[in-house]
């Protein structure tokens, strides 16, 4: 296999088919989870940890995204929590489980919000046990991971467990062990697939929960971009009724 853009999109091409050939019915169960919270004035609370943040920002406070969506990140321990920066030096606090707790307690979830959990390996400490934590406070849990890739590299989790043995719909990103798509002549490879189908399930669910509230009669509180002229007075708006429930720390 060559290494250029050509093979990297003919490669890419085929993560994202296999996404959408597998995975439609895996999105209508998310799509029902979520749905059935933001009737019942429930929120979305979203988590990744590395890159896969970006699936949280692909879901939280965006142009066409729900509303009522509030993104939860590491960092949030420092600004929220009153932990030192500090504690985020090196990039190894995603696989402590320590802080787990602490950073739901840091969500303010009720009862009846749901949750939105990335992972590509699914098995770093604080990833694990907050979703153990999600699952024990009786939250529906979506994962979003690599089932391949965690199949194939130990928990590091005390329980032995993996984010996809803990959540309810399990969304697999296709993404192949190692993520990297065009293997290197001097070994390895290059060129990461995870991000790209991890936010085409985004949003194909972001889809699917409006097709639910319109066939409901529900008006989707649905983000405009901020950059048109009147997208700060409709956001505003919408705001308000989340006030102090959604989040978009920086």
């Amino acid at each position: 296999m060559s290494v250029d853009a050509n093979a990297y999109v003919e490669a890419l091409d085929k993560v994202l088919k296999t996404v959408i050939a597998t995975q439609t019915d895996k999105v209508s169960q998310a799509a029902e989870l979520i749905s059935a919270s933001l009737s019942d004035d429930g929120v979305l609370q979203v988590f990744g940890t590395g890159h896969s943040e970006a699936l949280a920002m692909e879901l939280a406070g965006r142009a066409g995204g729900l509303v009522p969506t509030n993104r939860v990140a590491l960092r949030d321990l420092v600004l929220l929590g009153g932990h030192p920066a500090a504690i985020l030096d090196g990039g190894l606090l995603e696989r402590d489980p320590a802080y787990a707790r602490e950073l739901y307690t840091l969500t303010g979830a009720r009862h009846g919000d749901v949750f939105v959990i990335a992972s590509q390996s699914g098995i770093n400490g604080s990833i694990v046990e907050f979703a153990l934590t999600v699952a024990e406070h009786g939250h529906p849990l979506i994962a979003i991971t690599s089932t391949d890739h965690s199949a194939k590299v130990p928990p590091r989790h005390p329980s032995g467990k993996r984010l996809l043995d803990i959540a309810d719909v399990v969304l697999d990103n296709c993404a192949p062990y190692g993520d990297a798509l065009l293997p290197l002549p001097t070994g390895g490879a290059v060129c990461a697939a995870s991000s790209i189908s991890a936010a085409l399930l985004a949003q194909m669910v972001v889809a699917e929960v409006v097709r639910r509230q319109l066939d409901g009669g529900e008006v989707p509180p649905v983000y405009l971009s901020a950059n048109v002229p009147e997208g700060d007075a409709h956001n505003n708006t919408l705001e308000s009724r989340y006030a102090g429930r959604i989040r978009r720390t920086a």
